[in-house]
């Protein structure tokens, strides 16, 4: 017991002789990295007997993709109007 108590002794003392500047760099090292290990864990699996995703259609297809076909389909008219107003400006 005397030990642990000498030991945190020493290391507050060492805490102390340190410069500001470097603890503070020492204590945001340690608080990032331990905030690491938190904000990257995985979650919990879910329980056993429930389904694997809720609500039941678990694969989103069309949000996505029909925003990306339409967004194509405004590049492609500014496309071509930029080149039919390109053309017509040389005619």
């Amino acid at each position: 017991m005397l030990k642990d108590n000498l030991v945190w002794y020493a290391f507050f003392l060492y805490l102390y002789a340190l410069e500001m500047k470097t603890l503070k760099l020492i204590l945001t090292i340690t608080i990032l990295l331990f905030a690491n290990q938190v904000l990257f864990s995985a979650p919990p699996p879910p329980p056993a007997g429930s389904p694997v995703c809720w609500p039941p259609p678990c694969i989103p297809i069309d949000g996505g993709v029909s925003l990306l076909i339409a967004a194509g389909a405004a590049y492609g008219a500014k496309k071509l109007y930029n080149s039919r107003k390109k053309a017509s400006k040389f005619s």
